[in-house]
């Protein structure tokens, strides 16, 4: 796997050339990655993802698909923001744009993701219960429901990144 993030500040997830996932972790033992004798796979539903995010069903929850580009992610949870390193100098020139990459993304469509806890985001696919993997990031989420957008937002000549910002719904 190519390493496009170094070890800093945040905690990074890379995929091996497919689409990042983050699976509730409830849910986590019915994730099977590209394992499975199915005609298709738990991957394979993955890369049908069309755009920057979608939701696949997963027991009885939903995952978060990161479509797009198997760019390096982050969670920064003072933004309840995914970040997508897609091209920076370094990774703190990258963080430092997320604040006026926030203010000026032109959001797509927003989805709607009902959660029960903490979600994990890892390459997609990896089956879920391969815990022992060191490419995962567990996230900490309120049980709820959120509105998910998702942007692509160049900030700067030389950093361009992804955002996928979560809002909590009321209820």
């Amino acid at each position: 796997m190519v390493r496009y993030a170094e070890p800093g500040t945040v905690e990074w997830v890379e995929s091996g050339g497919g689409p990042l996932i983050a699976v509730p972790e409830t849910v986590l033992p019915f994730w099977a990655g590209a394992d499975g004798d199915e005609t298709a796979s738990d991957y394979d539903r993955a890369c049908e993802v069309d755009g920057f995010i979608g939701l696949l069903p997963v027991g009885d929850s939903a995952a978060l698909v990161f479509g797009d580009e198997p760019a390096s992610t982050t969670y920064l949870p003072d933004h309840r923001t995914f970040v997508r390193w897609s091209a920076a100098d370094s990774e703190a020139a990258l963080l430092a744009e997320v604040p006026a990459a926030l203010d000026t993304a032109a959001w797509e469509a927003e989805v709607r993701w009902s959660v029960p806890g903490a979600v994990v985001l890892f390459d997609a696919a990896w089956p879920g219960t391969d815990a022992t993997r060191a490419d995962r990031v567990r996230i900490a989420l309120e049980p709820g429901r959120y509105a998910v957008r998702a942007a692509h937002v160049r900030p700067g000549p030389e950093t361009w990144l992804g955002l996928v910002q979560l809002r909590r719904l009321p209820g």
